[in-house]
């Protein structure tokens, strides 16, 4: 995707598409008045149209080997551990072998069907192991759990988009200052939003431990929650456990709930459906005893007056959609033409880079928002997300028909994005911006 930017900010084009030839890509490529010939998902479709695509071309050529170059002499990544010890190891059982004492976590982000074989290695090696992949279906993520509960160890995921392991992020993951709060999250952003709140608020993180969006469905039973919250009762470091999850199934919730009442350590529970994201952020600042801050919001004038109660949400993140639809009187949706869409959702993703990464499809449907409409949405900042969102965002919140538009920025000030920068950016394209997603739905639905 970033390829496919950096091409299309060349002088004089007007199209430039540099992806995975999935289907999704070539019917892209097909709706662009491209012609692509036979491919399959392992080939690498490029598509470029302009007034010199021989530019692109020699553009194209040196990103890619710009890519080679940071591979190693024997063709694995610089990541990798080929080398003086031999080659590359060619499975993630022998891989951890070699690396002994120093394996702790395995992380796989591979397409949903490939992932069960490289998980069950994994979790055989005795490894944790966090699945960023989504498309894996809920039988085998129930197998994995289990294999998991038996081995001693913990998987994070399916669709595990956000993990910080002792300071360091995985996934998607908020620059966030150490301290005595643990997170167990079905939900990355989510998770997210609540320790970018707590940071805010000068109160740090000790882990962050995302189970997957599933985890407390009725066919998952919360297997990794429990695990996850026994983890964490037992770390010497974190002072108070925060729960987030999406609506969990209610039997599960019982029976999770069964569990925290016997922990020693406190937990605060933010169930999307029944709390407030940004509420529980703040019941867990006073369980700490830290003060609760006003937070930082930039609102802006409306353009117009908007239709009672006309809020259009385009999310990018789950859970934050489901929140603001329940505090707007929405209603979330994977469908364009409804309410509230989340754009993060697996029909979007499959074959396409998350909105977190790619905002193309956010882009089309501002321009597309009725001009008596109120457009709200999230902008989540932190390492894996988009290097500069107010760099595409803020021109279409500026065009946006909208009569207003109103951003949840998801962020911390240690993000690389540089969370006043994006806010001032937003504010300036004629937004109103806000630190809490639950603020934002509430000005949003309020806006007359």
């Amino acid at each position: 995707m970033r390829v496919s930017r950096a091409l299309s900010d060349l002088p004089g084009m007007d199209v430039a598409l540099v992806a995975m030839a999935t289907e999704l890509n070539l019917a892209m490529a097909r709706d662009l008045g491209f012609d692509p010939p036979p491919a399959g998902p392992a080939d690498l479709l490029v598509a470029l149209r302009g007034r010199d695509v021989a530019a692109a071309e020699r553009e194209l050529d040196r990103l890619l080997a710009a890519v080679s170059s940071a591979r190693g002499p024997s063709g694995s990544s610089a990541y990798g551990m080929a080398g003086a010890e031999g080659p590359a190891p060619r499975t993630t059982r022998s891989a951890a072998a070699r690396a002994g004492e120093d394996a702790g976590v395995a992380l796989i982000s591979l397409p949903g069907e490939h992932v069960l074989p490289e998980a069950v290695d994994a979790i055989e090696a005795g490894l944790d192991v966090m699945i960023f992949s989504d498309g894996v279906p809920v039988r085998q993520e129930v197998l994995l759990k289990r294999l998991a509960a038996e081995r001693g160890v913990l998987v994070m995921g399916p669709d595990c988009g956000t993990a910080v392991i002792a300071g360091v992020g995985l996934g998607f993951a908020n620059v966030l200052r150490p301290g005595p709060v643990g997170v167990v999250a079905a939900s990355g952003t989510g998770a997210q939003q609540v320790t970018s709140l707590l940071d805010l608020a000068g109160a740090g993180v000790s882990h962050v431990l995302g189970v997957g969006g599933r985890d407390l469905s009725r066919e998952v039973g919360g297997l990794s929650a429990v695990r996850a919250l026994r983890l964490l009762d037992e770390d010497p470091a974190t002072e108070l456990v925060v729960l987030v999850s999406k609506p969990p199934d209610p039997e599960v919730a019982r029976a999770v709930q069964e569990v925290v009442e016997s922990l020693r350590t406190p937990v605060v529970s933010a169930l999307t459906g029944r709390d407030d994201l940004t509420e529980a952020a703040e019941r867990a600042l006073r369980a700490l005893g830290a003060p609760v801050p006003g937070w930082p919001s930039w609102p802006a004038p409306a353009r117009r007056p908007p239709r009672p109660g006309a809020v259009r949400g385009l999310y990018a993140g789950g859970t934050l959609c489901a929140e603001a639809a329940a505090i707007a009187g929405g209603a979330p949706a994977v469908a364009e033409g409804k309410e509230f869409v989340d754009f993060g959702d697996d029909a979007y993703t499959r074959g396409r880079a998350h909105p977190l990464i790619d905002p193309a499809l956010r882009l089309d449907a501002l321009a597309r928002v009725g001009p008596d409409e109120v457009a709200l949405l999230d902008v989540v900042l932190g390492h894996g997300a988009d290097p500069d969102p107010a760099a595409s965002l803020a021109p279409a919140v500026a065009r946006c028909p909208a009569a207003a538009v109103v951003v949840a920025l998801v962020g911390t000030e240690g993000d690389p994005q540089d969370l006043h920068r994006q806010a001032a950016a937003f504010r300036e394209a004629g937004a109103s911006v806000f630190v809490s997603n639950a603020q934002a739905a509430r000005y949003a639905r309020d806006l007359r």
